[in-house]
C-alpha cells in the first residue's frame, strides 16, 4: 500500500531529526513546515503525530510541537526491554511456528536479502519490518506481539538510523540468517540468545553515537545519565530467560 501524504512526511521529518538537522529543543512550525514541504498544515500534523507517538517530538498543548530532547537512559532502557521481547518472540516462534508461518518467515528473509545484496537501505527498512513482523506472529502470544510492536515503534526510527549509519545492512542480514536457523531447527534457546544479541548491537551503536552530543540535546546532563547506568547491576540475564515455554 502507498504511503499518505504525512507518512512520506513523517519519514523526512525523522531524518531531519536523527541527522540533527532539526534540534532537540527546536520549533517546528505547522506553517512553516507546510510551505517547506509543499503541503497543507493537516498532513503536517498528522507526521508530528506520529513522530510523538515515536518519542521523536513533544506536542505541547496551545504551544506547539518541538523536538524532543533525547534520553540516553530511556533509550538503553527501551532497548533493554526490545531484546526481551524480540528474544521471546523468537524463542516461541521455534516452537511454535506453523509451516505457513515458517514460510512467510523466509519469505520475508529472501526478500531482505535481495535488498541487502542491492545495497538497497529504504528497501531492506520495509523487508526487515516484514521479516521482525513474521517472527512475532510465530509467537502466538497475542500479549507479547502487542508488547512487542508498541516497543518497536518506539525505537524504529533509531533502529532505521544505525542500519544507515553504522553500513549495518550484511551484519543485521547475517544476524537474521542465525535467528532463521534456530528457528527452523526448533532450537528455542539459542533463537531467543541470537535475537536479543541483534538488539544489543543496535542499541550499542545508537548509545555511543548520541552520547557524543552538545549537552542541550538532552533531558538530563549526559554525565549524570552514564552515572546513573554505570550504577546499575550488571545484567547476566533478563527475567524471561528463567521462563521455560513448552
Amino acid at each position: 500500500m502507498p504511503l499518505s501524504i504525512a507518512e512520506k512526511l513523517k519519514l523526512k521529518l525523522e531524518q531531519e531529526i536523527l541527522m540533527f538537522n532539526l534540534k532537540p529543543g527546536e520549533r517546528l512550525d505547522e506553517t512553516k513546515l507546510a510551505e517547506r514541504y509543499g503541503t497543507s498544515r493537516t498532513p503536517v500534523r498528522e507526521a508530528l503525530r506520529l513522530l510523538a507517538a515515536e518519542g521523536l517530538v513533544k506536542i505541547r498543548a496551545h504551544r506547539g510541537a518541538v523536538v524532543a530532547r533525547l534520553s540516553i537512559t530511556e533509550l538503553v532502557e527501551m532497548f533493554e526491554m526490545m531484546a526481551v521481547y524480540e528474544g521471546v518472540c523468537a524463542r516461541l516462534a521455534a516452537q511454535r511456528a506453523t509451516p505457513e508461518e515458517l514460510a512467510q518467515i523466509l519469505e520475508a528473509h529472501e526478500l531482505c536479502r535481495q535488498r541487502c545484496e542491492a545495497n538497497d537501505y529504504d528497501g531492506y527498512c520495509v523487508a526487515n519490518a516484514h521479516f521482525h513482523e513474521a517472527l512475532y506472529h510465530a509467537s502466538h502470544n497475542s500479549v507479547l506481539i502487542r508488547q512487542t510492536i508498541s516497543t518497536r515503534n518506539r525505537l524504529g526510527a533509531y533502529r532505521r538510523f544505525q542500519l544507515r549509519r553504522n553500513n549495518r545492512l550484511k551484519d543485521s542480514f547475517r544476524e537474521h540468517e542465525a535467528a532463521v536457523a534456530a528457528i527452523k531447527a526448533g532450537q528455542g534457546e539459542e533463537a531467543d540468545h541470537v535475537m536479543r544479541e541483534h538488539i544489543a548491537v543496535q542499541s550499542s551503536h545508537i548509545t555511543s553515537l548520541i552520547s557524543t552530543l552538545p549537552p542541550d540535546y538532552f533531558a538530563e546532563p549526559v554525565k549524570r545519565q552514564q552515572q546513573a547506568l554505570a550504577a546499575r547491576p550488571a545484567a547476566n540475564a533478563y527475567p524471561a530467560a528463567a521462563l521455560v515455554f513448552e
